[in-house]
């Protein structure tokens, strides 16, 4: 990796850190390896979760260099690598989860980090912010497309107009944060979760995601007859592995099961 982007793994949980003082502001250079970690993880079959955070105790992410785009000539149509910006927001095709430990301030393409992971843990001084009408742009990585799936249409809006901050604590009210603890907190309960994700059976872990992903805009039983009539290879895979047998053996001789992923 680079500088910018750190990454640590242990027990099949990848840490990314996004580390480029002031404001861990995100240029091309920077997507492009933050898409080089995702892939990685992505690909690497012994990495179970991820969890993605921001260096120092301040902010999360400030999103999109503006600086960047002002005196490089940066802009939308730049190449932001593998995932889009951020290297996450447009993978679609992650089948793992991704666990955003916001340490801090999260603005703009922060906040669609955010948005585009599976669960958020905040610290209580974080907040939340698209303040992109500002500066004569749109939340386009994520915010126009995620946050009013996410949250109540009308709040969703208020904070896209407007560019109103949310703090941690209503963040988690509206369902935008699972969690909100005290900084010093953040990282541990983030290791903690996925720690618990880890232990469960890598092909389970992955189906939920290939189906949640794949029939969020489908009616319920339009989602039930997807399910019931294929189309989800990780899922069918999922249901002829030698885990589908594993798991409620390991129930009925009340032992840990051991997990093949296959």
């Amino acid at each position: 990796m680079t500088d910018a982007v750190k990454t640590n793994e242990e027990a099949g949980i990848f840490e990314i850190t996004l580390d480029r003082p002031k404001a861990n502001a995100i240029d091309a250079a920077t997507s492009r390896a933050l898409g080089e970690a995702f892939a990685y993880y992505r690909d690497s079959d012994h990495l179970r979760c991820a969890i993605i955070t921001g260096g120092g105790e301040r902010i999360f992410s400030a999103g999109w260099d503006l600086k960047a785009a002002a005196e490089h000539g940066e802009n939308e149509n730049q190449d932001y690598g593998v995932g889009g910006f951020a290297g996450i927001t447009e993978m679609f095709d992650l089948l793992k989860p991704v666990i955003a430990a916001v340490n801090g301030v999260a603005v703009g393409g922060g906040v669609e980090i955010a948005l585009a992971s599976d669960i958020v843990v905040a610290a209580d001084h974080a907040s939340f912010s698209l303040p992109e009408t500002s500066v004569g742009v749109v939340a386009d990585a994520g915010g126009v497309q995620r946050l009013p799936r996410k949250i109540p249409h009308n709040i969703a809006m208020d904070m896209l107009l407007t560019g109103r901050v949310l703090p941690a604590s209503e963040a988690a009210h509206w369902g935008l944060v699972n969690y909100v603890v005290p900084a010093s907190d953040v990282m541990e309960r983030a290791r903690d979760i996925a720690r618990s994700i880890v232990d469960g059976a890598p092909l389970s872990v992955k189906a939920i995601k290939e189906i949640v992903a794949t029939t969020d805009s489908l009616s319920v039983e339009e989602q039930f007859h997807r399910v019931r009539n294929g189309g989800f290879p990780v899922f069918e895979k999922m249901l002829q592995s030698e885990d589908h047998i594993e798991g409620p053996r390991a129930f009925a001789e009340k032992r840990k099961p051991q997990w093949q992923g296959k």
